[in-house]
């Protein structure tokens, strides 16, 4: 058999590139089913669903991704090849037909897995991709926006890809039972292949521009939310009212950081309050204190926000708020918040070092702690560290004004 097309015939390459294309596609497309329907689940309560859809994630993921660049291949391939024509050419509207559904089919092979691509590299969240530079795309940024684009338009080129392929088993079939023709025959290895194409081929422009309009449409759906969203900003910090003397926060984070699969996952809480008492006295081992509230319904955390917030980890129906209230004391040249983390009904000792640099009525923080998720009761079903890390990374930045004293 030849490595290359012909007019009559698909050569070994061609046919190498189809079979393996489609043994992905059909690989990943109930993967992501299963893995939908499985988080859906969680949030649900299910929460011993956890490693098992982490997985069927990432293999959906990982194989997507591979999908993608064999589709890639394949359409190089086909560019450097003539294409056999069709063996009835003659019937326009069955022509016309199978050629929309080709372009379709082409389309949504390289815009599902890549618009799957992009949403992974736009946000964070579990399931790595275990390809080894995976996990981001040069020029896409950590969006939420982009991120919202590409799921919508992975959600529609991925119904396209579904119905394509069902069309085109269907037109292989009516050919092989119905026509009793050679048609998914000359796709088969080694196969016999004794017709050659009508005399009449139809055109490509009304099957191009058909598909092209659908493809238009489908883009269009997932960018237009994006062409008229204001961009990404950081929430405000709604600093509580502070007595005379004390210190109001202007602006900063609250992040926090874990590993899921091997992989960061990185998130932050958009609403919490912060009511500081400092003053910077070298003599005293004690210089203030601090009291920290969290409004866990604010976590942002990526594709799992729904599952962290849920009964299982945060909890946010039953415990809305976490505080933390802690000592301001005196580290070396620099200080440690210490204190007590109340979150999900479970009060932990928790030390948070920071550097802090003041310019007249002006304080720059930065402080960085590691806690236990297990002392708080959160993610208990997840047993694994390999699937769900025991440590989490509690990062805070924040600007701080002084507040004039009063007479």
């Amino acid at each position: 058999m030849s490595r290359s097309n012909s007019t009559a015939r698909y050569g070994s390459v061609t046919k190498m590139f189809h079979w393996l294309t489609a043994f992905l596609i059909l690989s990943a497309i109930p993967l992501g089913l299963i893995a939908t329907d499985l988080a859906h689940r969680i949030e649900a309560g299910e929460t011993d669903l956890v490693a098992r859809t982490t997985l069927l994630f990432s293999l959906h993921k990982t194989i997507g991704i591979a999908a993608f660049l064999t589709a890639l291949g394949r359409i190089v391939w086909a560019m450097t090849q003539p294409r056999p024509g069709l063996l009835h050419g003659g019937r326009r509207a069955e022509a016309t037909l199978a050629g929309t559904i080709h372009w379709l089919l082409y389309g949504a092979m390289l815009v599902t897995p890549l618009s799957g691509w992009v949403h992974h590299a736009a946000t964070t969240g579990f399931a790595p991709i275990w390809w080894p530079l995976g996990q981001t795309l040069p020029f896409v940024p950590q969006s939420a926006t982009v991120a919202q684009a590409a799921e919508t338009v992975h959600f529609l080129a991925s119904r396209v890809l579904i119905l394509s392929i069902l069309l085109h088993v269907a037109g292989a079939l009516k050919h092989h039972w119905i026509d009793r023709d050679d048609t998914l025959r000359r796709m088969l290895p080694r196969a016999t292949v004794r017709q050659n194409p009508s005399p009449a081929q139809p055109g490509h422009a009304v099957p191009l521009v058909a598909a092209g309009v659908i493809w238009l449409g489908i883009l269009g759906a997932g960018a237009a939310p994006a062409l008229i969203a204001l961009p990404d900003s950081p929430a405000p910090v709604a600093a509580q009212t502070a007595a005379p003397g004390d210190w109001q926060v202007q602006e900063g984070t609250l992040a926090l950081a874990i590993r899921q699969m091997g992989a960061k996952v990185e998130g932050s809480f958009a609403d919490w309050t912060a009511q500081i008492t400092f003053a910077d006295d070298p003599t005293q081992d004690v210089n203030g204190t601090v009291r920290v509230e969290v409004a866990i319904s604010s976590l942002s955390l990526g594709t799992v926000t729904g599952q962290a917030i849920g009964a299982d980890f945060f909890d946010e129906a039953t415990h809305p708020r976490a505080v933390f209230e802690a000592r301001i004391l005196r580290a070396g040249g620099s200080f440690v918040a210490d204190g007590l983390l109340t979150l999900k009904g479970n009060a932990v000792p928790v030390r948070l070092p920071f550097d802090l640099v003041i310019s007249g009525d002006t304080a720059s923080m930065i402080g960085e702690s590691s806690l236990d998720r297990r002392d708080f009761g959160i993610g208990a079903s997840v047993t694994e560290e390999g699937t769900l890390g025991f440590g989490v990374t509690v990062t805070v930045q924040l600007k701080a004004q002084r507040l004039p004293t009063g007479d």
